[in-house]
C-alpha cells in the first residue's frame, strides 16, 4: 500500500507513526508532505519527505489531508491536478464537507473523518463518513488504517460529524478541564501538588476501567459510590445546585452548533 499524508502536524504525524508501527505501510511507500524544512529530519525516519504537492502523490492508494481547514483552499488546486480517480482521499479537516472536498478537488472517492487527540498515543476514537462512491474494499481499507490509532466508528450520515466533533473531538479538553479542576480543589484543601495529581489521574484511569468492565450503567456506578448522607451525596447536592450537568450538556450543544456553522461557512 502507498500512502501520502499532506500536512504533518500532530495528527498527521500520529497517523504516520501508527501506520509504520503496525506495518501497514513501508517507509519507502509513505510520502509526507510538509510546509517547511523544520521537521524534515525528524520525519525522514518514518517516510519520504516532500515540501510541495507534486505528481508523486498520484502514486498513492490513499491521500490523507491533515492541514488546517483554513489552509485547504490554498492547496486544493495543486492537489486536484495530481489526484487520480481510483485514489481515496481521507480528510481530517474540521468543517470541510464531503461536497466541498469533491468539488474543490474534482474527485469523488472521498472520506471525511473526525479523530481526537488521544490518537497520538494509539488510544483515540475516529468517526468517519464516506461518499457513496467508495466501494467496500476501499471502506475497509480506511477503517483498518483508522483503527491503528485506536478505534473507528462509521457514520451513516455525514451530518452526525458535527455532534461527534463536539462530543469526542473536543471531548479530551472537557476531560482535562475536569481533571484540572479536581487537582486545584485538592490543592485548596491542603494536598501537595504531586499527591493531588496522582490521586485524580489514577482515580480517572481506574474509574474508566471499572466502567468499561462492569456490567452496569454510569448511573448505577454513581449510586454504588453514593451512600445516603455520605460525602459523595454532599458533593452531588452542590453539583445539582450549580447545574453542573446542564452546563456540560449546554457546552457540548454549543460546540456542535459551532461545528455546523464551520461546515456551512
Amino acid at each position: 500500500m502507498n500512502i501520502s499524508i499532506v500536512g504533518c502536524g500532530n495528527m498527521g504525524q500520529a497517523y504516520a507513526r501508527s501506520f509504520r508501527k503496525y506495518g501497514l505501510v513501508k517507509q519507502e511507500d509513505l510520502l509526507l508532505v510538509l510546509r517547511s524544512e523544520g521537521r524534515r529530519t525528524q520525519l525522514e525516519a518514518l517516510g519520504r519527505v516532500a515540501l510541495s504537492i507534486d505528481a508523486a502523490i498520484g502514486q498513492s492508494d490513499l491521500v490523507i489531508i491533515a492541514v488546517k481547514p483554513q489552509d485547504f483552499g490554498g492547496i486544493a488546486p495543486a492537489l486536484a491536478a495530481v489526484l487520480r480517480p481510483e485514489q481515496v482521499v481521507l480528510s481530517i479537516m474540521a468543517g470541510i464537507t464531503i461536497h466541498r472536498l469533491q468539488g474543490d478537488l474534482r474527485h469523488q472517492t472521498v472520506v471525511r473523518a473526525m479523530p481526537n487527540s488521544p490518537a497520538q498515543i494509539g488510544m483515540g476514537i475516529t468517526a468517519y463518513a464516506t461518499g457513496t462512491e467508495l466501494n467496500m474494499r476501499q471502506t475497509l481499507m480506511v477503517e483498518q488504517l483508522l483503527n491503528s490509532t485506536g478505534r473507528a466508528v462509521h457514520l451513516e450520515h455525514e451530518a452526525h460529524l458535527d455532534p461527534v466533533t463536539a462530543l469526542s473531538g473536543s471531548g479530551p479538553a472537557y476531560f482535562f478541564h475536569i481533571v484540572k479542576t479536581m487537582i486545584d480543589a485538592g490543592l485548596a484543601l491542603g494536598l501537595e501538588p504531586h499527591v493531588a495529581s496522582a490521586l485524580v489521574k489514577q482515580t480517572m484511569l481506574g474509574s474508566y476501567h471499572l466502567m468499561e468492565h462492569a456490567d452496569r450503567t454510569p448511573e448505577e456506578l454513581i449510586q454504588a459510590v453514593m451512600s445516603k448522607g455520605g460525602t459523595t451525596e454532599a458533593a452531588f447536592k452542590v453539583f445539582a445546585e450549580g447545574k453542573l450537568g446542564e452546563a456540560l450538556s449546554s457546552g457540548i450543544e454549543a460546540a456542535s452548533r459551532r461545528a455546523t456553522e464551520l461546515s456551512n461557512s
